[in-house]
């Protein structure tokens, strides 16, 4: 077990303006321009109003956290200096999808044509991770047998309470709005490494996806590196809690690794569970209750927390992350960002502002959180006296 399991994120973040937190329809030019000049990981994502940072492969949970707190600094002050608000956070809270305009680049143009209305509707950002394992050839049966641990990661990370202006009563509505496009959601459970490679040769020689980057499922193995990639998560607003998931992520690979026999059985059945608790994971996030399989009942989210970080334990102290996955219990009692969005949200509210005007402090705030990676200064007495009740409408 000397492998050192190396890990890379990426982030997607929004850009909203800083007068109306709408989508920005000028100043992006000089924007990219500058980010391109100043950050060398920095690209531009499929609609303009997104850009992408990424940290290098790194066995260090330290090293990560400092170039992406550098990242998500620098993103800010480019972003103060034209008038534009990058954040963090699965949709975004105002923008609407008919204003979008795609990146100019061949690939995105080729997506577009492909997906029709499909991808002019496709505004939402994630945190993806990679994760190198020993054997790339291992990692269709490691993939598989991560499927059971989807669930939790993203209730951790989600941070998409509001979708084109509107509040949705959901946690993560990311993901339920990503399942438009084709080729997302779960991966099938493949029998082997050939059935999945006789997969994506008929899907390519058939003329329905270029190479296996189009498939966009929620955890994949990579076709450039020797990576499995973690796809699920929405965007995380605190830094925080990014490198929570990643290096969750990372110790689960491991487990899965070190222990054979660990969901080695998965069927049909199984499968079904995990799409439940996807979808008790995106309504209620850090409050949801899922299915146990084995114990077969329904468990409160704080409890799959404790489960999981006892279960890779061993994983965390080999791969130096113990506190980095810790940080689950604090998004489990305290929110997630969906939580502190609806805080600030309903608090507004509460003010005599009206709707619009509450959604633009969210995108405030979404703002200053990214941008310090942590909480903002003055939410937390709000998300905790408002969370339980948020999400009901």
């Amino acid at each position: 077990m000397a492998h050192a399991y190396r890990f890379g994120m990426e982030e997607e973040f929004f850009l909203a303006d800083a007068r109306t937190r709408g989508s920005p329809r000028a100043r992006l030019r000089a924007f990219h321009a500058a980010v391109k000049a100043r950050l060398d990981t920095a690209e531009r994502e499929q609609l303009q109003c997104q850009i992408e940072v990424a940290s290098p492969p790194t066995a260090d949970i330290g090293e990560a956290r400092a170039h992406l707190a550098e990242q998500r600094r620098s993103l800010s002050e480019i972003g103060a200096e034209r008038g534009i608000l990058p954040f963090a956070a699965g949709t975004h809270p105002v923008a609407r999808w008919r204003d979008q305009s795609a990146t100019d680049k061949a690939r995105y143009h080729d997506i577009m044509t492909d997906l029709r209305i499909v991808g002019q509707r496709n505004l939402v950002c994630g945190l993806h991770v990679h994760v190198e394992v020993p054997d790339p050839d291992a990692r269709i049966d490691l993939m598989g047998r991560l499927l059971p641990f989807l669930p939790v990661l993203l209730a951790l990370s989600t941070s998409s309470p509001f979708w084109q202006g509107e509040r949705t009563g959901m946690a993560g509505y990311r993901t339920r709005a990503y399942a438009e496009l084709p080729r997302t959601g779960l991966p099938e459970l493949f029998a082997d490494p050939a059935d999945y490679a006789r997969y994506v040769d008929v899907m390519t020689r058939s003329g329905a996806i270029p190479d296996a980057t189009f498939l966009w499922w929620q955890l994949r193995p990579s076709l450039k590196y020797p990576t499995l990639e973690l796809r699920v998560a929405d965007s995380c607003t605190r830094l925080d809690d990014a490198l929570c998931i990643a290096s969750l992520f990372r110790c689960l690979v491991r487990r899965v690794v070190r222990d054979r026999t660990l969901n080695a059985k998965m069927t049909a059945a199984s499968r079904g569970f995990i799409r439940e608790n996807l979808w008790r994971a995106e309504r209620d996030g850090v409050q949801a209750k899922l299915i146990d399989e084995a114990r077969e009942q329904a468990v409160p989210m704080a409890e799959c927390v404790e489960t999981l970080l006892a279960d890779t334990a061993e994983d965390a102290d080999a791969l130096a992350c113990t506190e980095a996955c810790a940080h689950a219990r604090i998004i489990a009692a305290e929110g997630s960002s969906a939580d502190r969005q609806i805080a600030v949200f309903s608090a507004a509210r509460k003010r005599g502002a009206r709707e619009r005007e509450a959604l633009s402090a969210v995108v405030d705030h979404l703002a200053q959180e990214t941008a310090l990676g942590k909480t903002a200064a003055g939410t937390g007495d709000a998300v905790g006296a408002t969370r339980a009740p948020s999400r009901r409408r």
